[in-house]
């Protein structure tokens, strides 16, 4: 989560933990929250234990490894694009593993590539052509779908239910 996001949710548990002095039942927390009702379990456990200050913020699940200057020296470079980078292929653009060697080569950082997604998830997006290929073939593509795609598809099974008992008098 965010830090907004961070405090925001704490506030709603800092909501909760009036409702507990109150009196209030879960579900009625839950539904005034807009919670589940686990949540709220969770939250009136942990109210017992340590009061209050049980349902404060933790801080951050996860240290940034990266620092805001290292942000935007990394936002820098990769505007510069793939190819002052070393990357062959311009059209290519930017991918996860290759945003993952850049930081490890400019900072000595590791990141995993789902942790690249998550780090470029605030601020930046995926690419999209802007437009088809050339070399497109627009008959092919049709032929494909009509007769190669039903022959190789696997059919879907149905909703019946099935079993794998022995129903017949004669099996038994």
């Amino acid at each position: 989560m965010t830090p907004v996001e961070q405090v925001k949710r704490e506030a709603v548990r800092l909501e909760a933990a009036k409702s507990f002095e109150a009196g209030a039942a879960t579900a009625q927390i839950a539904v005034e929250l807009r919670v589940t009702e686990r949540s709220v379990r969770r939250w009136r456990a942990a109210w017992r234990q340590g009061g209050v200050a049980a349902l404060a913020s933790a801080g951050p699940m996860a240290v940034e490894k990266l620092s805001p200057r290292q942000w935007q020296r990394l936002e820098a470079e990769l505007k510069r694009g793939p190819l002052a980078h070393g990357f062959d292929d311009e059209e290519q653009g930017w991918t996860l593993k290759r945003v993952k060697l850049l930081i490890g080569r400019l900072f000595h950082v590791g990141y995993t590539v789902q942790g690249v997604w998550r780090l470029l998830k605030h601020g930046w997006s995926c690419q999209v052509p802007v437009r088809r290929a050339l070399e497109r073939d627009e008959a092919a593509i049709e032929v494909w779908k009509t007769e190669l795609w039903p022959r190789v598809k696997v059919p879907r099974t149905t909703g019946a239910p099935t079993s794998a008992l022995r129903t017949k008098a004669a099996s038994r």
